[in-house]
């Protein structure tokens, strides 16, 4: 998206790269980037940094951004994950200028490697995966030559279209580039670039039993779709040298480049797609989307909006460092953005009844509530008043500590919005539990001022028990207890540190009418309580409540739990 009226266009060293890059004349003053998911698991908030970098760069530079789904690895693959994606790229509010697959080129990128073998420059490997792996070396001893290394290049042709016709096993045989066993870099000994899976592809059905590898589909779908800045993260820093040989050895004219920065970590969350697919198939998670997954889907169905996500990513920046980022980072850009456009509505979480004893009995009143304080052209709404109410729990104490300042026998507060009132009476059960308050008002109050001048220090908030509509609550809090839960010690893994509180289903709560029609995904603060949205498993007459957030360190107040 671009940037807001009178705000400064984001800046970055990628961003100086291309913008010299396009001063200079290189790549002929065309500025094209890709992203390219693989579609074997939903995106997740990392994913989101990079969407918003590729994307940004070419709108900003009046380029184009491609959305290629790298489909090279058929048996984790799903054309659930490929919906989703383009569900979730469209929801942050971008626009591709080409929908493309790795599959799109399969013909090509075989005839490419066919191109490799004549050349002298690949060879078909008869070793099995265990010896390969033996003959790879170690980061400080060179590898070793498969003994099939110098195969004659009439019989790597050979085997090479037997394998493509499906005459071979899985594991077989596998194609490898010629480069260098005693390279430095582990990922230029020979790489191997095609391997046989007999298994059907989403797209091309059983058409293929040999798929390309990532390292080479990539580099020689850049270079066919002419991308000119392939930006990917520094995991990928290393393979660039066999990026570089693929393309400089295959591609003729302007060639693209490719350039890492930091990926995105967040603490009290894993970021791996294998990861969080356990977390799925395991059933610690309702799914893809449950609110407590960084996936975009889980952040969108918790009340994350894509303008507090855009944002974030803009905070963060874009670093050639690895770091780990405060996942408070993330919910202070959805605060901010929900401060200014949610509006504010009353309800009541774990309700204790009040009854105000002086107010006539069968009646009610609406006062005026302001819908937003910080949108004054958001106006006011009419919430009724009436002789039974209800209030939170954790508002009354019957002994208090000297700084409550909330409702306490004998104490006056003000109702928000409408009046004065002072408990003059507390009911309780057999159990010796508080049930019930009994309550008086002050008529001259109503606003929530009082004539006199007198003050009160406490607001809370309410909703009245005629009114009121029965509401569920879901309260959502950090997936994981400790800041990195992939730093296991042995025996132990990530899903041992999963929070056992963070999911508090509330039901019974109550809520003051206007919500009764609110929409799937509706977001309204509830007063003093944090930002809610509305969850899709709602049904007329049984809303679902998401908490997105909290108001900051309010909820520990409210609720007696610490914050999150």
């Amino acid at each position: 998206m671009n940037p807001e009226p009178g705000t400064a266009a984001p800046t970055d060293f990628i961003r100086a790269i291309v913008d010299d890059d396009l001063a200079s004349g290189t790549h002929h003053g065309r500025v094209a980037t890709r992203f390219p998911p693989e579609p074997n698991g939903y995106l997740h908030i990392g994913h989101a940094k990079s969407i918003c970098l590729n994307f940004g760069i070419a709108e900003e530079r009046k380029g184009i951004c491609n959305l290629r789904f790298d489909d090279t690895n058929p048996t984790k693959e799903d054309v659930e994950y490929v919906d989703s994606i383009k569900e979730d790229v469209r929801w942050l509010g971008f626009t591709w200028s080409a929908e493309l697959y790795a599959s799109d080129y399969f013909e090509q990128l075989y005839q490419f490697a066919v191109a490799l073998i004549q050349r002298g420059l690949a060879y078909v490997d008869s070793l099995n995966a265990d010896e390969i792996r033996g003959h790879r070396g170690t980061l400080t001893e060179p590898g070793t030559n498969s003994p099939y290394r110098d195969r004659p290049i009439a019989e790597s042709l050979d085997l090479f279209a037997r394998m493509r016709a499906g005459e071979f096993p899985d594991g077989a045989h596998v194609l490898r580039a010629k480069i260098d066993m005693a390279s430095p870099n582990m990922n230029m000994r020979d790489p191997a670039l095609y391997r046989i899976r007999h298994a059907s592809h989403h797209r091309t059905g059983d058409a293929w039993c040999i798929y390309p590898m990532y390292d080479y589909a990539h580099p020689l779908s850049d270079a066919i779709e002419k991308i000119t800045h392939s930006i990917c993260t520094l995991e990928f820093e290393d393979h660039r040298p066999l990026y570089d040989w693929l393309v400089d050895h295959l591609i003729e004219g302007d060639k693209p480049h490719q350039y890492e920065f930091a990926r995105l970590n967040l603490n009290y969350t894993v970021m791996s797609k294998r990861k969080l697919l356990q977390l799925v198939q395991q059933g610690h998670v309702t799914g893809w989307n449950d609110p407590r997954m960084p996936t975009i889907s889980g952040l969108r169905r918790r009340g994350y909006t894509p303008e507090s996500i855009r944002d974030f990513c803009a905070r963060i920046g874009v670093a050639k460092k690895e770091n780990v980022i405060d996942v408070a980072q993330l919910e202070h850009s959805i605060r901010e953005d929900l401060n200014t456009r949610a509006p504010r509505v009353m309800a009541v979480l774990r309700p204790l009844k009040v009854v105000v004893t002086n107010y006539p009995e069968g009646q009610a009143e609406d006062v005026d509530v302001i819908n937003n304080p910080e949108d004054p052209g958001a106006g006011t709404r009419k919430v009724p008043f009436s002789r039974v109410l209800y209030i939170e729990r954790a508002d009354f104490m019957e002994d208090p500590p000297k700084k409550f300042f909330r409702l306490s026998p004998g104490k006056e507060v003000r109702l928000r919005c409408a009046y004065f009132v002072t408990c003059t009476e507390v009911v309780k059960d057999a159990a010796g539990h508080v049930t019930e308050l009994r309550c008086t008002y002050d008529p001259a109050t109503r606003g929530g001022d009082a004539p006199d001048g007198r003050k009160v220090k406490a607001t809370l908030h309410w909703v009245s028990a005629a009114h009121a509509v029965p509401i569920e609550v879901r309260l959502y809090d950090r997936l994981f207890s400790v800041e990195d839960p992939e730093n296991a010690p042995d025996g132990k893994t990530f899903v041992d540190y999963m929070n056992p509180r963070s999911l508090e289903v509330l039901r019974g709560c109550q809520a003051e009418p206007s919500l009764a029609p609110a929409a799937v995904a509706a977001r309204f603060q509830f007063e003093r309580l944090g930002y809610f949205c509305v969850d899709p498993d709602s049904r007329p007459g049984a809303l679902v409540f998401n908490r997105t957030v909290s108001l900051r360190d309010t909820w520990a107040k409210i609720s007696g739990r610490a914050p999150s």
